[in-house]
């Protein structure tokens, strides 16, 4: 018989072990992450489930004195962009004057959705810094918001004639991303 007292201890393997097998998992997975953006995989873009289906109904009020109602109806028909936006957003002060130029070129129309907002502060901002909705819808309880998928603003959406999103952008839309990627889509979807 063996004395278990007496035997020498063998040692223990597992606490190198258990470290050494983090270690690589988490190379691993820097390592995918790697290859996914060299592939073209872009963490900054959050997808959407909603593109190339139609763009959820909705029924929005105006802004009082900004037109009448924003319907789903108001997105067939032509390529159009919604834009979610809020006078409390200040990433929306920043995206304001490529969507003043949008507006101003002509090239689609932009219809706008004031997001839990106080009408008379839209009014004010709109005034403060412009206007380039063809339309703005009301949004104060989030109805056309969460039929959307929206998580912040601002976010805009691509539409194409046939009231399909084609497209989304989380965030501020940036010129290259206007230039590079939206422009090129709004000029194949208008054909």
């Amino acid at each position: 018989m063996t004395d278990h007292a007496t035997s020498p201890a063998r040692p223990r393997r597992w606490p190198y072990i258990l470290p050494l097998a983090v270690v690589l998992a988490l190379g691993g997975v820097f390592a995918k992450r790697l290859s996914d953006i060299s592939g073209g995989y872009d963490p900054l873009v959050i997808p959407t489930v909603l593109l190339s289906t139609p763009a959820p109904e909705f029924d929005l009020p105006p802004l009082p004195g900004y037109g009448d109602a924003l319907t789903t109806a108001d997105l067939k028909g032509k390529v159009s962009l919604i834009n979610i936006w809020g006078s409390w957003c200040a990433a929306c002060t920043v995206e304001h004057p490529l969507l003043m130029e949008i507006a101003k070129s002509g090239e689609l129309p932009i219809y706008g959705i004031a997001w839990r907002d106080q009408p008379d502060r839209s009014i004010a901002w709109l005034e403060r810094h412009g206007n380039p909705y063809t339309k703005i819808g009301q949004d104060p309880k989030s109805q056309a918001i969460i039929g959307l998928g929206v998580v912040a603003a601002p976010e805009s959406f691509l539409i194409d004639k046939e009231g399909i999103i084609r497209y989304k952008v989380a965030g501020i839309i940036t010129r290259e991303e206007w230039r590079e990627k939206i422009q090129p889509l709004i000029a194949e979807l208008s054909k």
